[in-house]
């Protein structure tokens, strides 16, 4: 087995479980799959940077999405919407994708907008402001648990030896994470992470604490008795449960990567809490969360804390820095910005599996940046 170098990956919880996941699947090259999600949670003024205004964030998924495809284009049907500071994530994703030309499947689990791109339709929809408290309906919830579950199986019988990457893309996703981690019964507040530098922690347990007063999920008895699948429809988005299903039965046979911070996070947590409630027999040492070092080790969230309150979950990041970058946008990323996204750290982590170092990574991703600078600015 391949040994794990320190300066590209670094593994944060259950040290020993995290090294031998990453060195069993050292040199081989994994499927990708995304995600893609919206909540109208992302429509709240200031709640996410991925999009400078509200009406931005309804595209960024499928802006995401088309730009984890095709690449950089000319005339794009979605373009990347402008961003206050920094680059999209997505720069980090495609960057690897096109270097190893990584089997790539998108999912629309739930959009207000249809992918430009290829894409597997779940029959899902988009969720309402988790404020309501009846963001899903029950009946939404269980198709889109029942398809990831399909889907995750099928996704697993392709990979064969490798293991597959789950990305997703949902704004105001980790808004979400934080009112299923406190259904859960999981002392999330002030450890979430966001796009903002230093994250909106009172604005989003504002939105959160309305939802979960609603749909009577505040006492610890109802969320200890609350089944997941209904923490889901009150406070959760779609992708949530899709990417829940998918890892409970790809892990029977392949290892999986859950690629992002707070809201993979969420999504273990959920795994966990439907093993529990439904005497499901999954092999957790089997799925690993991958994330980027901006995520890990946020200063303004805690998500090593929360990782350990959940348990039994490693977590592991790239250890990939942009201090040196040529590219302002992309040297925001070490203050705080954007941080993660469209599978970017776990992307990253599978190219590091594959041989490549952090500096030449970051020079695969300038390359995608320069060539969209020269089709953005003639």
């Amino acid at each position: 087995m391949k040994k794990i170098n320190d300066d590209d990956i670094k593994v944060y919880t259950q040290i020993k479980q995290g090294t031998k996941w990453l060195e069993k699947y050292a040199n081989t090259v994994p499927i990708f799959a995304c995600i893609l999600g919206f909540t109208e949670t992302a429509l709240i003024k200031g709640i996410s940077t991925a999009g400078a205004t509200p009406e931005s964030r309804c595209f960024t998924a499928v802006a995401d999405a088309e730009f984890l495809v095709n690449g950089v284009q000319s005339d794009p049907t979605f373009p990347l919407p402008p961003l206050n500071v920094g680059v999209s994530p997505v720069f980090i994703t495609r960057a690897v994708v096109e270097r190893f030309n990584l089997p790539t499947y998108v999912f629309n689990a739930g959009l207000m907008r249809s992918p430009s791109v290829a894409n597997i339709d779940l029959g899902g929809n988009f969720a309402k402001c988790i404020s309501t408290g009846e963001a899903l309906s029950l009946q939404t919830v269980k198709h889109l648990y029942q398809q990831g579950l399909a889907w995750g199986e099928q996704l697993a019988s392709q990979a064969q030896s490798s293991y597959i990457i789950l990305s997703e893309c949902v704004v105001a996703g980790t808004t979400t994470a934080l009112a299923v981690l406190t259904a859960l019964g999981i002392q999330a507040q002030d450890k979430v992470n966001s796009s903002h530098p230093i994250c909106n922690h009172q604005q989003k347990w504002s939105v959160v604490d309305r939802g979960l007063q609603k749909a009577s999920l505040t006492s610890g008895i109802s969320r200890l008795d609350a089944d997941p699948l209904s923490i889901i429809a009150a406070v959760g988005d779609p992708m949530q449960i899709v990417v829940a299903g998918m890892a409970i039965s790809a892990s029977e046979k392949v290892g999986v990567m859950l690629a992002g911070g707070t809201q993979m996070l969420a999504v273990f947590a959920l795994i966990k809490a439907l093993q529990k409630k439904y005497a499901l027999s999954i092999p957790l040492e089997n799925i690993i969360v991958g994330t980027t070092r901006w995520v890990a080790e946020d200063q303004t969230g805690d998500t090593i804390t929360l990782a350990n309150l959940i348990g039994n979950i490693s977590l592991c990041s790239t250890q990939l820095n942009f201090s040196r970058s040529q590219y302002l946008n992309l040297q925001k990323y070490e203050q705080g910005f954007v941080k993660e996204g469209v599978g970017a750290g776990g992307a990253a982590i599978a190219a590091h599996l594959l041989g490549v170092k952090n500096s030449e990574l970051l020079t695969l991703i300038e390359l995608i940046v320069s060539r969209f600078h020269l089709v953005t600015n003639p």
